[in-house]
């Protein structure tokens, strides 16, 4: 069985591990953590990065720092996880959908300004298969009506626009180091990137639980107290040491993905010369991390019978995610601007093929033929 994933492993996890464990430094703030909050803000060039136990508590993290409130509008694609949505509405804010670009599967930039009212509060950006947002369009947009940007760049890490990493443009980035990611903590995992200075203090308060504890490990306090919202998004230093070794072997890692997705490009052209499926666009200036390759067929019928056919012939495919303004809560907590002309009709025919940092080129092979087979067309490369 060829699975659609499995975590990036490097060989140095449990070396890292061992480590970390006989530090007797186990509940975050460490030695690990602390090399791998510069390691991303050295790479990526944010002024400041905050590892936390998910990308989820990375954008309920932001939420709170941008004082989302009751009655505060937030306006996002529906077709994203849910968490996208729930840090945001869990602080009282109504969610405004907008239609995504068919070719990027990403936000739609021109539908924005028409959803924005008197009383939106942010716009969040989602760079779907670590592939870039119109970010120009959207910062332009955020100035221009005062307004926050924060990425959800969950899938993005190692990607850039117009050479500025993916999390780095917006006020905050929020990463995600999910074991489906390109680089992991060993399960859940996330980083908060706080590229507004003014930002910074109070998001180390808010990690910790709403309490002045960095200051006091620094001296600046005498006794550190309760001072401010906030909650337990500090990760374990098991988890900070598992990423570690991940992110000493990031760009081999991106590498490997890279050859991986472009040899499944390469390898289907034929499917959509003959118009069978549709591959995926990398738009100019963006430089994407491989995340994930996926195609496009017909139809949701058409989807469907492919996956079956895939997982007869022990290849795991899936689709992805159901719309949010199409589920019983994005009904109950957001709507939708606009006509809905591209997400659903698109998120239904998407499949993603296995794609993983330990994925070999025979398996890719191996599923590139499986897709021509279902089509009954040859494949000689």
């Amino acid at each position: 069985m060829i699975p659609f994933n499995k975590p990036p492993r490097t060989g140095e996890e449990l070396e890292y591990i061992k480590q970390a464990i006989e530090s007797d430094k186990l509940c975050g703030g460490g030695e690990f953590s602390r090399k791998c909050e510069k390691w991303v803000e050295e790479h990526f060039e944010t002024p400041k990065a905050l590892l936390t136990p998910s990308c989820t508590a990375s954008l309920e993290l932001a939420a709170i720092l941008i004082d989302i409130k009751e009655g505060d509008e937030v306006i996002m694609s529906s077709y994203t996880f849910v968490s996208t949505a729930n840090a945001f509405v869990l602080r009282g804010a109504k969610i405004v959908f907008v239609d995504i670009r068919p070719d990027t599967m990403n936000i739609d930039e021109t539908k924005i300004e028409a959803a924005i009212t008197d009383k939106t509060k942010a716009i969040v950006p989602v760079h779907y298969a670590g592939v870039a947002c119109e970010m120009d369009t959207i910062i332009a947009i955020s100035r221009k009506y005062d307004l926050w940007v924060i990425e959800d760049a969950a899938q993005a890490v190692m990607s850039t626009y117009k050479g500025k990493a993916l999390g780095s443009i917006g006020h905050i980035g929020c990463y995600s180091f999910h074991e489906t990611k390109n680089y992991s903590s060993g399960g859940e995992g996330g980083a908060i990137l706080i590229n507004s200075p003014e930002l910074i203090e109070r998001a180390e308060i808010v990690r910790e639980k709403g309490t002045n504890r960095n200051q006091f490990f620094r001296g600046m306090v005498d006794k550190y107290s309760w001072v401010d919202l906030g909650s337990s998004y500090l990760p374990s230093e098991v988890q900070a040491a598992y990423l570690w070794a991940g992110l000493q072997n990031a760009d081999a890692i991106n590498e490997v993905r890279l050859n991986h997705w472009q040899k499944y490009y390469d390898g289907l052209e034929i499917l959509e010369n003959q118009s069978y499926i549709t591959r995926p666009i990398i738009c100019n200036e963006i430089e994407h991390n491989a995340h994930m390759f996926y195609i496009k067929v017909a139809n949701v019928d058409v989807r469907e019978k492919l996956i079956d056919f895939l997982k007869n012939l022990n290849v795991m495919a899936v689709f992805h995610y159901v719309p949010l303004h199409s589920a019983l809560a994005g009904k109950k907590f957001g709507c939708f601007n606009g006509n809905d002309t591209f997400t659903t009709s698109e998120s239904e025919r998407l499949i993603r093929l296995p794609m993983y940092y330990n994925l070999s080129s025979a398996e890719v092979s191996k599923v590139i033929r499986s897709v021509y087979k279902f089509f009954e067309c040859s494949y000689e490369k």
